[in-house]
């Protein structure tokens, strides 16, 4: 497993509450354990731009805020977080886990947003020079699980109500369907330990499939 994860690029999504963002930080833990060099980001964020961009976008009094206008302040984020960050790791050959990336947008902004889906991948292509993960990893939990796990402080994101999360879901479910190769669904409902096995499990199945190719 470890060897496979080497220069791997992988993004961890779901819906918020889904557990992603604990299950990316055992994988860590298991890769550095393995001796490898990890590098480990966040969308929005992961860079000192990033992160102003992101208070932007969680903040709850933003309100006013427009679809189109979210999904190019996603993508502004992620232009930065790819050319200064995870671009040059993958080049080291460093592991790089990100805690969201391109699908979340799919989801959030395009099929529960309605943006048009090429839309997001035109402006995709340009925020990301194609720089695109080996393997998106989705941690599917539904909206009523999902809320129970969430802070009572909610974000901006968060706010948007079950019906929207509902809708967000489906994206996800729709990406996988639509490339299974390269995207992995894991029932995040089960105990961590049980949803971390799983993972551990198809994402070394799925790398050793890229593998052969």
């Amino acid at each position: 497993m470890i060897d496979l994860l080497r220069g791997r690029f992988i993004a961890f999504e779901g819906p918020d509450g889904s557990g992603k963002s604990t299950q990316l930080a055992r994988m860590a833990h298991l890769a550095k354990a393995g001796g490898l060099d990890v590098i480990e980001v966040r969308e929005p964020g992961g860079t000192a731009i990033g992160e102003q961009i992101r208070s932007i976008l969680l903040d709850p009094a933003n309100v006013d805020m427009t679809v189109r206008c979210e999904m190019l302040l996603y993508m502004s984020s992620r232009a930065q977080l790819v050319e200064q960050t995870i671009a040059p790791a993958l080049e080291q050959g460093s592991l790089v886990l990100a805690d969201r990336f391109v699908a979340s947008t799919c989801a959030y902004q395009g099929t529960a947003g309605g943006i048009p889906m090429q839309d997001i991948l035109d402006v995709a292509q340009v925020a990301t020079n194609g720089r695109m993960p080996d393997l998106t990893v989705i941690f599917d939990v539904d909206e009523v699980t999902a809320a129970k796990r969430l802070n009572p402080l909610l974000d901006r994101m968060e706010q948007k109500g079950a019906a929207y999360h509902r809708r967000v879901r489906e994206g996800y479910q729709q990406l996988a369907e639509s490339d299974p190769d390269h995207v992995l669904v894991i029932d995040a409902t089960a105990s961590e330990d049980a949803v971390f096995a799983e993972a551990c499990d198809r994402v070394e199945g799925a790398l050793r499939g890229l593998s052969r190719v």
